[in-house]
């Protein structure tokens, strides 16, 4: 099979223009992308991420690219914009709804949500979703993840509605000492006033939205957003119709759910279960 390049949208992200520059002169210049890092003497495959507008460069890389294509200083002006992109675009417009909503209500089958991760659990989840990035990247991600939370527990919250899988209660992203730390953390989050926190149990059965993942923005200015995530794929909706259905779903899975009492109840009886998150006898 032929291997088709990501498309990049350079009228929209920085990050699309600086990956399209590389893409552009490097094929002007006949280089592969393994040439290309010989000479810059940089990871090729931390190099097709960035071509692919996935990762971001280290400080080094545009000066670099400027002096090996003769570019005067382009690549460092294109970089200097792109490092305020700390979030691939694929997730981009989200965190615009994000920030923007003054209701967030979110169901997450398989895994803690970002706005709920303390740092040892977000540094695990991304390193597992991006094998490959650079150390410097993970943190880099993290730290982006960690700052979103302030927009939930700052002052004026939007009002937020979290449901949790239970899967997303038993499943491991680091050891036991980390999942029981998670565990305090949701309990805590919990008290707010300005969030509601359920877990849809094991018992509950199948559901509409199960493998994925589901939020619903509600704006001061504009309709309700919805937005559906899969491991590998995030689709902003618009179409109000389809909003609706979403949010019909969220409101079946709310009656599915424990109640926030019995919620915290079972966050609780899963945080001192000894045997939890224990990798299974063999």
């Amino acid at each position: 099979m032929t291997f088709q390049p990501r498309e990049l949208f350079p009228d929209r992200s920085a990050r699309d223009l600086f990956g399209a520059e590389i893409r552009r002169h490097r094929e002007k210049a006949d280089m592969s992308l393994r040439r290309l890092s010989e000479v810059l003497n940089y990871s090729k495959s931390h190099l097709a991420r960035i071509e692919a507008a996935e990762s971001l460069p280290y400080d080094d890389l545009p000066a670099k690219l400027d002096a090996c294509f003769g570019s005067d200083g382009m690549f460092a002006r294109i970089y200097a914009l792109a490092k305020n992109e700390p979030f691939p675009g694929k997730f981009r417009r989200a965190i615009e709804l994000e920030k923007r909503a003054v209701a967030i209500t979110q169901y997450s089958c398989a895994t803690i949500p970002g706005l709920l991760q303390t740092r040892e659990v977000a540094q695990e989840s991304l390193r597992i979703g991006n094998r490959h990035a650079p150390n410097a990247e993970i943190e880099a991600m993290v730290k982006a993840r960690i700052d979103r939370q302030a927009r939930v527990n700052g002052p004026q919250p939007p009002r937020c509605w979290f449901i949790l899988d239970e899967a997303a209660l038993r499943r491991a992203a680091g050891g036991p000492g980390v999942m029981r730390r998670q565990m305090a953390s949701l309990i805590k989050c919990g008290t707010q006033s300005h969030v509601t926190l359920q877990v849809l149990p094991f018992s509950a059965g199948q559901h509409v939205e199960a493998g994925g993942s589901l939020t619903l923005y509600t704006l001061s200015d504009a309709p309700v957003m919805a937005y559906e995530e899969s491991n590998r794929f995030g689709t902003i909706v618009e179409d109000r119709d389809a909003v609706a259905a979403l949010q019909e779903n969220y409101d079946l899975l709310r009656a599915m759910a424990l109640s926030p009492r019995d919620s915290e109840t079972l966050i609780r009886a899963t945080m001192e279960d000894e045997t939890s998150w224990e990798p299974p006898r063999i």
